[in-house]
């Protein structure tokens, strides 16, 4: 076994109480054959929110005559999805696949709301992916999702403005900081990006990159800490940020957010490789004004997060896995089903199947970055992904506690060290109130 197969055999619950809950949990589902056994198409139930959704749908039930896709859209997961998903899977009539992000995917196996996949979810087919994607999926030796797309972090700014104010597009995060000084100088009420207050994930994706490793199984048992030095030193830097009124603060994606996009007020965007759609879709009279950049690094060299990124999962009590996993690898590992979602609009992906990445590129138009070629810029991103990051299966708890205090950053009642410490100490509880057990590490 290799140290990749290794890590990710523990990765949802290193401890070995845990990975019997979760092999006990795990619902097996009583399988039909994706054919049908009256010679009619199975049909499977999918909810998602993704854009493009709905065409790729329209597109495998036109090209597919033994499985018919109903496809009903949610509300994005933190927007209410999440828990849709959870209540239908308590009730016993949720959908035979789901969309759920890396993150809250060790949540959902930890509940039992899953079922492995392995028997078709094949070795061939997870070749021909991300590694860092397949082991995020890959949990307690069993596979449970099918990974869609990768999300490397990447940096949009305007291009237009940097070149007005004469800043050049940083490398560093020290450069970063002497960027949004110059862009402040230059126009008192512009700034060069946002903290989002209502989305950890981002500051997660940070850490990340830093090198910082919440989540660690170690025998038995779950060490959890987020105040290591990595995470220290990301935290003292966005403080330091925000206290020298360098940058916003808005809700993710709101009308202040969007407003201030529009207008100038803000040029630029810390995201990830999905961004790319995100702007073109909010920001469609700026197209030709944007361009794409790696995320700075704190030595210069290429390191990243994963910013979301989503998979297709199997729910405990489908009983046609086999039919469900043949259309979610028929959309994460086809042409069609990449064509598809792009071509939809303002929809983007970075798929997880490198092969695919070329027929991605070229279904985007990137017109709206002036012919960049942004998918070398998230390919380079995607290839320095740290690989020492696990999830573990409190991160809702983790991330709604975090959003709670980091909604106080902005005010000065509290601060992001104190915030992420928050979200420690209830990440702690959880794990323990769960039966699992626990190294605080602070």
């Amino acid at each position: 076994m290799s140290r990749s197969s290794s890590r990710t055999s523990l990765a949802v619950v290193g401890a070995a109480t845990a990975l019997a809950v979760l092999t006990a949990c795990g619902g097996s589902g009583d399988d039909s054959s994706a054919s049908g056994s009256d010679g009619k198409p199975v049909s499977i139930t999918f909810w998602g929110w993704a854009k493009g959704s709905k065409e790729v749908v329209d597109a495998f039930n036109a090209s597919h005559k033994n499985i018919k896709v109903v496809y009903e859209e949610i509300p994005s997961g933190n927007a209410g999805g999440y828990a849709k998903i959870s209540n239908a899977v308590k009730a016993g009539n949720a959908p035979d696949l789901v969309s759920i992000e890396y993150p809250q995917l060790p949540e959902y196996v930890s509940q039992g709301a899953l079922q492995d996949i392995g028997k078709y979810f094949t070795d061939d087919i997870k070749k021909k992916l991300l590694p860092q994607a397949v082991e995020l999926t890959t949990l307690g030796g069993k596979s449970w999702a099918v990974p869609f797309d990768a999300s490397p972090q990447a940096f949009y700014y305007r291009k237009d403005l940097f070149e007005k104010f004469g800043v050049e597009v940083p490398k560093t995060w020290d450069d970063f900081r002497k960027a949004a000084e110059k862009v402040k100088k230059a126009d008192k009420k512009a700034r060069i990006g946002t903290f989002f207050p209502d989305d950890p994930t981002t500051f997660q994706a940070m850490a990340w990159q830093a090198g910082a490793q919440w989540y660690k199984p170690e025998g038995d048992t779950w060490k959890v800490g987020t105040t290591d030095a990595a995470t220290n030193k990301v935290a003292d830097y966005w403080q330091g940020m925000l206290d020298d009124d360098l940058i916003r603060s808005n809700a993710s994606f709101s009308p202040e957010w969007t407003n201030s996009l529009k207008s100038g007020g803000t040029v630029g965007y810390l995201g990830a490789a999905w961004g790319a759609g995100v702007l073109k879709g909010t920001l469609p009279e700026q197209s030709g004004k944007w361009a794409v950049a790696p995320l700075p690094s704190w030595d210069g060299k290429p390191a990243s997060g994963m910013l979301g990124g989503s998979t297709f999962a199997v729910t405990k009590n489908s009983k046609k896995a086999e039919a469900a996993v043949e259309f979610a690898t028929w959309m994460s590992t086809t042409e069609e089903g990449i064509k598809a979602r792009i071509e939809s609009g303002t929809s983007s992906a970075f798929p997880a199947a490198s092969e695919l990445r070329p027929v991605a590129k070229k279904a985007f138009d990137a017109g709206y970055y002036g012919g960049e070629d942004i998918y070398q810029v998230f390919e380079g991103a995607a290839a320095s992904i740290g690989q020492n990051w696990n999830w573990g299966p409190t991160t809702g708890t983790t991330n709604t506690t975090m959003k709670d205090q980091f909604g106080k950053v902005a005010s000065g009642s509290t601060t992001i060290k104190d915030a992420v410490k928050a979200g420690h100490d209830a990440t702690v509880a959880e794990l323990k109130k769960r039966g699992l057990k626990v190294e605080d590490a602070g």
